[in-house]
């Protein structure tokens, strides 16, 4: 049977090779692919990433191909139609409610009754969860309690979770309401180290903004959540760096995501349970 990846995107922008380089390993590998949003708007690329001549800062070179700019830029024109009208996170799983309702206890049983319907009824058709990297999950996916429940639902059913770069950071917060332990706790994995932050320039593709840095270091958030016995593994110095300890697996940035829908294909086909460490 021809296996199928849900894969999430954020609508404040996403950066276009951490989007083709697995869509084109999955399509090579005959995968079928679904897409979701947070509220069912079609995502678009982050403008840098259509840009052969940005120069990365922290990097001091250009990060995109002429070729990668134009596979993104065929991605993201409005009239081709694969990235039209993506699953909606916010029609399909329930918000959980606040602690102050007055009907809080009704309210918390309906609301995991609406989540277990979602996880046992309409998630085993998919093999495999990928979040995509870029500025934009910052604002829509970090903090996303939809797609914290959606990690968790794939992490129940015992199914690969994947993300990349930025995307990291939504797994070091999928956490159990119940113990507020990280998912992390005691895993490896990779993501945006500080020698690849920002001083300035971050933004995203829906306003013309610049908030400057990062608001936050993914790479003390992911030590923090993998704990003591757990591990970040920035790779600073080599030219990819991807972490697979099963279920999840972990690309730091751009570089990594054809290495990361690689190793997706290898977790599902031929049982890869560890690499990079």
């Amino acid at each position: 049977m021809t296996k199928k990846i849900l894969t999430v995107l954020s609508e404040w922008g996403y950066w276009g090779e951490e989007l083709v380089g697995p869509l084109e390993t999955f399509d090579t590998a005959g995968y079928a692919v679904d897409f979701a949003t947070p509220t069912g708007k079609r995502p678009v690329a982050l403008t840098p990433s259509m840009d052969p001549t940005y120069i990365d800062p922290p990097l001091g070179r250009p990060v995109v191909s002429d070729e990668m700019a134009q596979k993104v830029k065929a991605l993201d024109d409005p009239q081709n139609p694969r990235l039209d009208h993506p699953i909606s996170l916010k029609d399909w799983l329930p918000e959980r409610p606040y602690w102050s309702s007055p009907k809080f206890i009704r309210e918390m049983e309906a609301y995991y009754r609406a989540l277990d319907e979602v996880r046992d009824r309409d998630l085993p058709q998919y093999d495999a969860l990928l979040i995509v990297g870029g500025s934009g999950p910052i604002v829509d996916l970090v903090n996303n309690q939809r797609v914290h429940d959606l990690i968790l639902c794939f992490r129940q059913l015992g199914k690969p979770i994947a993300a990349e770069c930025y995307g990291v950071a939504c797994l070091a917060f999928a956490r159990d309401i119940g113990d507020r332990k990280s998912i992390l706790w005691g895993k490896h994995v990779t993501g945006h180290c500080l020698e690849y932050d920002y001083k300035d320039g971050t933004g995203f593709a829906v306003q013309d903004i610049n908030i400057g840095p990062p608001p936050y270091p993914l790479e003390y958030i992911l030590r923090d959540a993998t704990g003591p016995e757990g591990q970040f593994h920035g790779n600073v110095g080599k030219e990819t760096s991807v972490i697979v300890d099963y279920p999840f697996i972990t690309g730091r940035s751009t570089p990594d995501s054809y290495l990361t829908g690689h190793k997706m294909v290898e977790v599902l086909d031929k049982g890869l349970t560890r690499y990079g460490w």
